[in-house]
């Protein structure tokens, strides 16, 4: 957890039981006035209802047939993985929803629309990046060079996130764009707008994202300031 000024920022994984400990723990503790999602209103929507809404034709042409696939696959991926340590994708926001209304909180949806991220996504990818995920998959995954083991039940440490990120950032330089820097330029105007109203926040977003989203609060705060001034 990252901590700055009234904010304290979670990085979590989606899957990880250590992370939904975590969550509940911040936001008892800390009690905030409200708690910050990495979540649209869709997401959000379908994570706290049981019943899921099946995909339609109009799901399919809003997003893009490669769109739309790419979500499915991911989906099942965080789903199979779920299974294996015996919890559901999101579970940590859900537990974070759940608390912030014991706690008299409110919620604040902050990350960038999903069909929007990855029209993004799609419309910078390059066939280089195409060649090499597919190179990745069909080879990569029966390669023991450059393989990192860690508990699924827990978030990363620090270190191996960092290594994680920077390997998509250099050989997905697309990818890390649309799917982490714009992101968390998206979330950190959330925040930022969020801090000049409350004293005390509790956000929630996917490991990775924390010293980015600090850094760029940190950078807006200091063209705010500068803009004061003159």
């Amino acid at each position: 957890m990252l901590k700055y000024k009234g904010l304290y920022l979670i990085g979590t994984s989606h899957i990880a039981v250590e992370s939904i400990k975590e969550v509940v723990k911040a936001i008892t503790v800390h009690k905030p006035q409200i708690v910050a999602l990495e979540l649209d209103e869709g997401r959000f929507y379908g994570l706290m209802h049981k019943k899921r809404k099946k995909p339609s034709l109009k799901d399919i042409y809003a997003l893009g047939v490669k769109a739309f696939i790419f979500t499915l696959i991911g989906a099942w991926v965080e789903n199979k993985l779920g299974k294996v340590v015996g919890t559901s994708p999101g579970d940590e926001m859900k537990a974070a929803a759940k608390v912030a209304k014991e706690c008299n909180a409110e919620i604040a949806l902050i990350d960038r629309d999903i069909r929007d991220t990855l029209k993004s996504l799609f419309r910078q990818i390059t066939w280089k990046e195409k060649f090499r995920f597919l190179w990745d998959l069909l080879f990569g995954v029966f390669s023991n060079s450059n393989r990192m083991a860690f508990d699924l039940r827990k978030v990363p440490d620090a270190g191996i996130i960092t290594k994680m990120i920077s390997h998509v950032r250099k050989r997905y330089p697309s990818v890390y764009n649309a799917l982490i820097a714009e992101r968390n330029t998206v979330m950190a105007k959330h925040l930022y707008n969020l801090m000049v109203k409350y004293d005390c926040i509790v956000a929630v977003v996917g490991a990775g994202h924390e010293a980015g989203i600090i850094k760029e609060i940190k950078s807006m705060e200091k063209t705010w300031n500068t803009q004061k001034t003159n």
